[in-house]
């Protein structure tokens, strides 16, 4: 009668450490990144950020066109601490990266050719190589998520955005050119990667095939493959878009809006992640009514912090753009206000990712990602040809409320849907949010002409 306290009590603290962890880890990813804008927005053309805005589109779409769910897998499997599945999933880790490196080189000709910027076939090769030095990866990262043991790792990403950042701003300095972003960031995954082997607790990482854990991998990781193509679409398709629709110069005050108006969904796959997902496996909400009430009381704080980010957001976007940069930029503080109008029907949905994964229903986890990506595309292309980035901007919105009726079906499954809360949440954000796209509506028109 007096067991399950403890494991309870012991589950909580850890899973109270980890959102600390994460938030910290959040905060200063989040100011490093600021400060290297601010500082790189002096020294570089704002077409460096959106030549930049498009490699990276193409390189997290290979990452997520070969993605099989090796962390995930790890994080939710029943077998995520044995060493044989371990080992297996950091060989195919590391083949998945070396492949991603060749289909990089390969395209490279082809995409700058498609967008008519002749240094992008340099360009997307050498940050191709990320990808092949990130295979090697030790799997305890994943392990460390697992656990909601995530201080070391918090230590970690962030001493490699420091190195990253100190790097960036020196080459910049020097060299003048896109190339600084790029030397940096190589040089940040290389550190991470010696420090995941060296640094981090856990197994020392074998090369290792073992065919039943293989197969597990792959039962567990089809659909998560499938979700994250879709995912694509979701997280990139508004550069790769506009990367055909606007000027690179336009594109980089867009990269800048995108940075300050998304902080709450960065946030969110910063954090719900690492904490609502273990806690989901731990304490599904369909195993007890108990569970429901615990999972849904944390879940209901985190939408609602995260939703409340929009507000200042909305209302202090614009003067925060006319602090930080100078006029070139001046267009990117109606777009945070758009952007900051847009996110919360984002997030409501965003938080109940992991409870279908956390029981194995990668399938309908897929169905909910592909149906949302088709809507989103669709909706960005008409926004773009009509309404131009106002567009682009509003369509995630739009199609995450077009999905919410087949995601609460799907939710009520397992007894994890919460309407009302959702409703609720909504109602205020977008009132409040709408009437400062009200007060800024004089930027917001100057977006549309």
């Amino acid at each position: 009668m007096v067991q399950n306290p403890q494991p309870e009590t012991g589950l909580k603290k850890r899973a109270m450490r980890g959102t600390v962890f994460s938030l910290a880890e959040f905060g200063a990813s989040n100011l490093l990144r600021l400060v290297s804008n601010l500082i790189l927005t002096r020294l570089l053309f704002p077409e460096a950020f959106g030549m930049m805005a498009i490699v990276q589109v193409f390189m997290s779409g290979l990452q997520m066109f070969s993605d099989v769910g090796i962390r995930t897998s790890i994080t939710l499997s029943k077998s995520g601490d044995d060493p044989d599945y371990l080992n297996t999933a950091w060989t195919v880790q590391i083949l998945r990266g070396a492949i991603l490196w060749l289909v990089a080189f390969a395209i490279s000709g082809p995409v700058a050719r498609f967008y008519d910027e002749p240094l992008l076939a340099q360009l997307l090769p050498v940050v191709a190589l990320n990808a092949l030095f990130a295979g090697f990866m030790s799997t305890n990262i994943a392990t460390a998520n697992r656990h909601l043991r995530l201080g070391r790792q918090t230590a970690l990403n962030i001493g490699s955005q420091v190195l990253a950042l100190a790097l960036n701003i020196a080459l910049a300095f020097w060299l003048r050119s896109v190339w600084a972003l790029i030397w940096g960031g190589l040089a940040s995954t290389v550190f991470m990667v010696v420090a995941s082997h060296t640094l981090m607790p856990g197994i020392r990482n074998r090369l290792r095939w073992h065919r039943s854990s293989f197969g597990e991998l792959i039962r567990f990781g089809k659909w998560i493959f499938l979700s994250t193509i879709a995912g694509f679409a979701m997280n990139q398709a508004d550069r790769a878009i506009l990367g055909k629709f606007i000027t690179l110069d336009q594109l980089g005050v867009y990269t800048i809006a995108f940075f300050f108006g998304n902080l709450p969904i960065l946030m969110a796959r910063a954090t719900l992640g690492k904490i609502l997902g273990p806690l989901y496996r731990m304490r599904h909400p369909s195993k007890s009514e108990a569970n429901r009430r615990n999972v849904l009381k944390a879940r209901r704080l985190a939408v609602g912090g995260l939703v409340a980010m929009t507000v200042p957001l909305a209302y202090g976007g614009g003067l925060l753009i006319e602090l930080l940069y100078d006029p070139r930029y001046v267009l990117a503080g109606p777009m945070v206000v758009l952007f900051a109008f847009a996110l919360p029907l984002q997030l409501v949905s965003l938080a109940y990712g992991g409870i279908l994964l956390a029981v194995g229903d990668s399938r309908r986890q897929f169905y909910l990602t592909a149906m949302t990506a088709t809507l989103q595309v669709a909706l960005m292309l008409v926004g773009v040809m009509t309404v131009g980035v106002v567009g682009v901007i509003l369509a995630p919105a739009l199609a995450a409320m077009l999905i919410y009726p087949l995601r609460s079906r799907y939710l009520n499954l397992y007894n994890a849907d919460d309407p009302l809360s959702d409703m609720m949440m909504l109602a205020v954000s977008l009132a409040l949010n709408g009437y400062a796209c009200w007060l800024h509506k004089d930027g917001l028109l100057q977006l549309l002409s």
